[in-house]
């Protein structure tokens, strides 16, 4: 039996280069790796990283928010290794800004690289896994798709829509032995916490999110964990 191909978008830094390093070193050669982002170089940093643990890995450049883009990307994985087994829609991106402040253009921007993105990618991958009637589904929303925080309209939108998304998709491959989890982190550290001033153990280390992605996907086929609520120790910042 072939070792599953695990596809990660936003896999060039963050919590994305995480999971990937996490599935790559508790799988090793039972892991091959589908890294996509727009960040080429980073993405290749990150892939070395995951072939030292001994995973095959492959990196896929696209912007995940091009339906063009995706369509080619998705051909590329397929070529190169197949069926997709576990698609972990993780590609996004915050900007803050009061509701009355917010520009249409980074509304637009936001919802696309969050929420358009994980349907233009899911789309493309999930018929084959309804087809095999096997495989997982992940999509990255946060605390933000919950409830509301102030300054993050287009975010909370966003995660909200990936919120909706993941159910109706849950809804709509149970019965086809396709599993669907939202995942829902509160503060993570990341590139973006470097410069708030915000101590770096006040907030989750990107592995330990990235852990709870290898033990969801880990349980047997009997069980599938809809939704999981991740945050820091101390709470919300």
């Amino acid at each position: 039996m072939k070792s599953p191909v695990i596809l990660i978008t936003g896999a060039s830094q963050g919590i994305g280069a995480a999971i990937a390093k996490v599935f790559a070193k508790e799988m090793g050669k039972g892991a091959r790796l589908a890294l996509v982002a727009r960040n080429a170089r980073n993405l290749s940093t990150v892939a070395r990283a995951c072939a030292k643990a001994g995973a095959t890995v492959e990196v896929f450049a696209c912007d995940v928010t091009d339906e063009e883009a995706v369509s080619a990307m998705a051909a590329a994985v397929v070529k190169r290794f197949g069926v997709v087994d576990v698609l972990i829609n993780n590609a996004g991106v915050f900007e803050a800004a009061a509701f009355t402040k917010t520009k249409v253009a980074t509304f637009d921007r936001i919802l696309a690289a969050n929420l358009r993105s994980a349907f233009l990618v899911t789309q493309v991958f999930v018929p084959a896994m309804i087809a095999k009637k096997h495989g997982d589904v992940f999509f990255m929303s946060s605390i933000a798709g919950l409830e509301a925080y102030p300054n993050s309209a287009a975010y909370c939108a966003a995660k909200f829509g990936v919120t909706g998304l993941a159910k109706v998709l849950r809804a709509e491959t149970r019965e086809h032995g396709v599993r669907v989890c939202c995942v829902h982190p509160g503060a993570t550290w990341s590139p973006s916490w470097s410069s708030s001033g915000v101590p770096e153990d006040r907030i989750m280390p990107a592995e330990d999110v990235a852990r709870a992605f290898f033990d969801i996907y880990r349980l047997s086929r009997n069980t599938v964990i809809e939704e999981i609520v991740l945050r820091p120790q101390l709470g919300d910042l």
